[in-house]
């Protein structure tokens, strides 16, 4: 028995030594890969902090160079602007992917290089554009998509090119309806634009008195005529002439001359006293759709007794507070067979205008030569009135940035003695 509790003791202290040499080996490999895993971790943290300095480099170097934009924009780059590179570059596109990503981009990145092109008055470019989304995927099906706004990126998108359309007065037609039916449906907000658009600019087109030709042409002179025609119609008699400064003796600019004189104002120059003089004055601006011209008129001070006059004649007729009954008391005279003064359209109150011109050149010269064209053209009188130049001239945008400050000032104080009066020699 006792042999057998010995041999049990033996065996019992042999597995606890056994116990004992397992867990400090264990103990030993968990602290050798603990320390593997901190200098791994160790090294992966240098490594981490390489490449962040590396990419702060490339960063710098990127931001220190140039910007490279994410999309490549085809119409900032074309060597040529035309419609027909325009439109090769709206159907490669379009050819490009049946799903047509980045649509909208490209549509707003068209309508910017439009004027760059010379397309921004086309319809043809418009309904290019409009083409460009793909149908049937934007159509609203219930009422609350419709109201909404289904896909509103994609429908402010076309809102924004018919209001371009809608500036620039370029009238849709039924081809672009049907374009937006298909893409957007009839519950659709660009269609609704189109149809407002489709109700006001045809009632606007052909308002206007004075219809231009649309493009308008090039020619100055022919701006020139359409602007003094448009502005002598306040008169039925007026005549516009043209005149060379060519046909004049020691005339300086060679270049044209269109007037506008009515016989009126041919009778009121006649019946201005010699001893006052008249001023020519200007430039003033017309605009003809996008096109400018300028013009110079011929007038004088206003005759404030003619005025006043007319002023003193006129009585109220709805003035019941002097009634006249011609059966009582003396009979009211008659002013049937009385002849009175009229006023004339070209009498107003800051003055009296007797003719209009529009020069090529826009110069002292040039009007000083218009001055003695009219004289040979039917008013000799001006030979013996005094005519005062008003002219007003300003420093253009390009003559500031190209001349420095001083020659500015020099060139300031120049043209401010020029518009003093200066009599005609």
């Amino acid at each position: 028995m006792i042999r057998k509790l010995k041999g049990l003791l033996n065996n019992s202290n042999n597995s606890f030594a056994s116990c004992i040499i397992t867990w400090k080996t264990y103990s030993n490999e968990a602290n050798r890969k603990k320390e593997e895993s901190e200098g791994e971790n160790s090294e992966s943290d240098s490594f981490q902090q390489q490449r962040k300095k590396q990419n702060s480099e490339e960063q710098q170097k990127t931001t220190s160079t140039s910007f490279v934009p994410a999309i490549r924009n085809p119409f900032a780059e074309a060597s040529e602007k035309t419609k027909g590179v325009y439109m090769s570059m709206v159907e490669i596109f379009t050819e490009r992917d049946i799903r047509r990503r980045n649509h909208v981009e490209f549509i707003y990145a068209a309508m910017k290089h439009m004027a760059e092109f010379g397309v921004e008055r086309d319809l043809e470019v418009y309904k290019a554009l409009i083409n460009v989304l793909p149908k049937g995927k934007f159509i609203p099906r219930n009422i609350f998509q419709a109201e909404f706004m289904h896909y509103p990126k994609q429908q402010q998108c076309i809102i924004d090119l018919l209001e371009q359309m809608e500036d620039l007065g370029v009238m849709p037609d039924y081809e672009m309806e049907a374009m937006l039916l298909n893409v957007f449906g009839r519950s659709g907000h660009p269609l609704r634009k189109y149809w407002r658009m489709m109700y006001w600019m045809p009632k606007f087109k052909n308002r206007s008195p004075w219809p231009l030709p649309n493009p308008v042409p090039d020619s100055a002179l022919t701006m020139a005529k359409l602007a003094i025609e448009r502005m002598c119609t306040v008169d039925v008699r007026s005549r516009i002439s043209v005149f060379e400064t060519k046909n004049v003796v020691d005339a300086i600019d060679d270049t044209w001359i269109v007037s506008g004189m009515s016989p009126d104002q041919t009778q009121l120059l006649h019946k201005h006293p010699y001893n006052k003089a008249i001023y020519i004055e200007g430039p003033f601006l017309i605009w003809l759709r996008s096109r400018t011209i300028n013009y110079f008129t011929l007038r004088a001070d206003p005759d404030v007794e003619f005025l006043n006059s007319l002023n003193s004649n006129t009585e109220d007729e709805d003035d019941v507070t002097k009634l006249r009954v011609p059966f009582f008391g003396q009979p009211p005279i008659s002013t049937k067979n009385q002849v009175g003064k009229v006023r004339s359209v070209h009498q107003q109150d800051d003055g009296t205008i007797f003719a209009i011109c529009a020069t090529g050149t826009s110069t002292k010269d040039s009007l000083l030569s218009w001055i003695r064209l009219l004289e040979a053209n039917g008013n000799p009188v001006l030979s013996q009135i005094p005519v005062l130049f008003r002219f007003r001239s300003k420093i253009s945008d390009k003559v500031k940035e190209i001349e420095p400050s001083s020659e500015i000032k020099a060139s300031t104080a120049t043209n401010n003695e020029l518009s003093t009066d200066d009599p005609k020699r």
